[in-house]
């Protein structure tokens, strides 16, 4: 009877010996496949945040090279302006004296196809304020070009003659300031303050 008791303790504790192995194998699985979608869930979550870093950084890199297009445009906008309207106002002058000459106005009709071209370029790239601005400058400059060649011409509007013209290109001059101001504003300068108005005419 002892014999049998004895027995059976010693199987209980194989039973019991046995369950915890099996107990300690299974947790240590566990623990490794836990451990590995752990692993696996932190891993996603870093690339995860470094995919919106490089998007954030990419972002940033196109405004910056967005707002450089722009202010590059802007300044070829301003230089062929200032351009085509002193030969504009050189012609004139050239007309009231009498001496236009074929160099004369192919200097003019130069500089007026550079800023065409130049305009172009900039309806591409403008802000929809700049672009209004720009829109209505092309607008008076044209027509100032057209009043300008209609004296030379000899068949000047009623209020086109020399002294009417020259004052266009004061309105002109006016109109640009505040083009370059709201330009300005769009490159995130600002306007300038306390700067004087030069009419140049």
């Amino acid at each position: 009877m002892t014999f049998a008791i004895s027995q059976g303790d010693s199987m209980g504790s194989a039973l019991i010996g046995l369950a915890a192995a099996v107990v300690g194998v299974t947790g240590t699985l566990i623990a490794s496949v836990l451990s590995q979608r752990l692993l696996g869930r932190v891993q996603a979550e870093q690339f995860e945040r470094q995919q919106q870093v490089a998007e954030a950084q990419w972002h940033r890199e196109q405004q910056v090279a967005e707002l450089n297009r722009r202010r590059d445009g802007y300044m070829q906008v301003n230089a062929s302006f200032r351009r085509y309207r002193t030969h504009l106002i050189n012609f004139l002058w050239t007309v009231h004296k009498g001496a236009v000459t074929p160099e004369a106005r192919e200097s003019v009709e130069e500089a007026r196809r550079d800023h065409h071209s130049v305009f172009a370029g900039a309806q591409l790239i403008a802000s929809t304020a700049v672009l209004a601005e720009l829109d209505e400058m092309t607008t008076a400059l044209s027509e100032v070009y057209r009043r300008t060649m209609c004296l030379e011409e000899g068949n000047p509007d009623q209020d086109g003659s020399f002294d009417d013209i020259r004052a266009d290109f004061v309105r002109l001059w006016d109109r640009w300031e505040k083009m370059r101001g709201i330009m300005r504003t769009d490159l995130g300068i600002g306007h300038a303050v306390g700067a004087p108005s030069a009419t140049g005419a």
